[in-house]
């Protein structure tokens, strides 16, 4: 009988370490997988324009700038997902955070200061919407892309 006891006892401390050990093990995959950003300086752009992170990674989107800014998902090139995106950015040290699940691409623009042409790529704004620099120039449209990896 104190043979089966043992046993019991000995299964039991493996499963409390195996369940230790599981913890421990996400808590440093969560640790090693620390926040990346995506800033918008005082002008209408979002810096930097490309990152790659790893899959369960988030990004954080923070507005410096004084005017309102959108994250919109082009949904025609999402291959990694959320889909449906359209989120109001705040200006003035507003923030929007967004956990990536599935390795692929997560193209992204603001609704606006760009919008879609027929091949769903974003174009800057024009004379119905756009603001126009002294040169006649109407910029270049804020939009970025997320590259996500397998970890």
């Amino acid at each position: 009988m104190s043979s089966l006891r043992f046993r019991w006892v000995a299964l039991g401390l493996l499963v409390v370490c195996l369940l230790a050990l599981g913890s421990f093990n996400h808590a440093v995959a969560q640790s090693s997988n620390p926040v990346r950003q995506i800033i918008v300086p005082d002008e209408d752009r979002f810096t930097p324009f490309a990152i790659t992170i790893r899959v369960g990674q988030r990004v954080q989107w923070v507005n410096n700038d004084t005017d309102d800014h959108t994250i919109v998902s082009d949904d025609a090139f999402n291959t990694s997902g959320p889909r449906g995106v359209d989120v109001l950015l705040p200006a003035n040290g507003g923030t929007v955070s967004i956990r990536f699940q599935h390795p692929g691409t997560f193209p992204f623009y603001c609704r606006f200061h760009a919008h879609l042409d027929a091949a769903n790529q974003p174009v800057a704004p024009g004379p119905d919407g756009g603001i126009q620099d002294p040169n006649g120039n109407y910029g270049t449209p804020m939009a970025g892309v997320i590259t996500v990896v397998q970890q």
